[in-house]
């Protein structure tokens, strides 16, 4: 285990900016594993979180607005990255007979297929993270962090 100190070759002024910049370097140490993780499936991280979304709302479907509320990356680029995962066969996209602007998505047995395939490797990682902390410190990390987004 190496200290953050060490990654990024630098001394800090506080013991709460350290935990700052732990926090963003962190979190982008776990985006770059995900990214690697889901390449081969042709998904980026926020595709997949849509798919899982809509995994979660099975056999209901969601309007775009619900969607974009519970992604962990608010990106502003939702309807584009579902567009990619509808010609990819994996969501389809429903418009609202009393509404025409109203869009529902939802995910295929394509997705579902595709997300039970992914499931395992996902487990593996997180597993292997997460195995390196106990249960009682990430629980205290989650109150910290909860903490500061407070």
């Amino acid at each position: 285990m190496s200290a953050i100190e060490e990654e990024l070759v630098m001394s800090f002024t506080s013991e709460e900016q350290k935990a700052l910049l732990n926090v963003l370097f962190t979190a982008n140490w776990v985006r770059h594993m995900d990214i690697a993780r889901l390449a081969p499936y042709g998904l980026s991280p926020q595709q997949y979180n849509i798919l899982r979304i809509l995994r979660g709302a099975e056999p209901e479907r969601m309007q775009m607005n619900a969607v974009k509320e519970r992604m962990l990356d608010r990106a502003p680029n939702a309807t584009r990255l579902s567009d990619k995962l509808i010609t990819k066969g994996l969501v389809l996209r429903e418009r609202c007979d009393r509404d025409r602007r109203v869009v529902y998505m939802r995910i295929s047995a394509a997705g579902l297929a595709l997300l039970e395939r992914i499931g395992s490797e996902t487990d593996a990682v997180l597993a292997r993270i997460s195995g390196r902390i106990t249960a009682a410190e990430a629980k205290g990390l989650n109150l910290a962090l909860d903490k500061l987004r407070g």
